[in-house]
């Protein structure tokens, strides 16, 4: 494993990331984009420790498991300027406007450092397939070519496999990389309100899904 400097966030912060293997299609994995979904969170760093004690999967993986650490710290949605990370993102669909405070958007696209440093990882290192871990209802939406990672998930957690999530989403993850930059991407709502021990039962899925990425080589 090596860690390394992901980015700041807007205080900032570090963001830390953690890079496995030397082989196989980049992959990344980002946990805590919105700081309330605590168990994305734990699903993310779960990941990591199953991974430092053994790690057999054919990819350069990434994992990032506090994208967004300030709003980890305050246990809220959205980063230390009120605006909603996952709303942020330059997609042709970017909007100022949002339905509530709580999905703040920002005035401007890409205004945000930790979505910044994101965008910059995008660039330079062209991963082929995303998983961003988030909570809600129990459903894996996908964007893009990644179907059947999501179905490998659903066949152990039987969450339900969806290309849409029920509600616009200008800014996202799913829209910037998933469609507009083509990186299938994946996110995985883990049950909201579920304990740590519980979320941490999900971590073998995780680790089959990412294994189905391995195709994208």
């Amino acid at each position: 494993m090596q860690s390394f400097l992901f980015g700041h966030t807007q205080t900032g912060l570090p963001i830390m990331g953690y890079r496995f293997g030397n082989s196989g299609p980049k992959v990344l994995v980002l946990g805590g984009v919105h700081g309330d979904e605590i168990e994305g969170v734990w699903a993310a760093n779960g990941l990591l420790s199953s991974v430092q004690k053994k790690y057999d999967l054919n990819l350069q993986l990434v994992i990032v498991p506090m994208f967004n650490l300030d709003g980890i710290l305050m246990k809220e949605r959205r980063n230390a300027s009120k605006i909603d990370l996952n709303r942020n993102l330059p997609t042709k669909d970017f909007t100022s406007v949002a339905a509530t405070e709580r999905y703040f958007p920002g005035h401007t696209a890409n205004s945000e450092a930790e979505n910044q440093a994101l965008v910059s990882y995008l660039e330079k290192e062209k991963p082929k397939f995303i998983l961003s871990l988030h909570s809600y209802k129990p459903m894996l939406n996908y964007n893009g070519d990644c179907k059947i990672e999501a179905e490998v998930i659903s066949k152990h957690t039987g969450y339900i496999v969806t290309d849409s999530i029920g509600y616009p989403t200008p800014g996202s993850l799913g829209t910037y990389a998933g469609v507009e930059l083509n990186i299938p991407t994946l996110t995985y709502e883990v049950e909201r309100g579920l304990d740590q021990a519980s979320v941490m039962k999900q971590v073998p899925a995780i680790i089959d899904g990412l294994r189905s990425a391995e195709r994208f080589a």
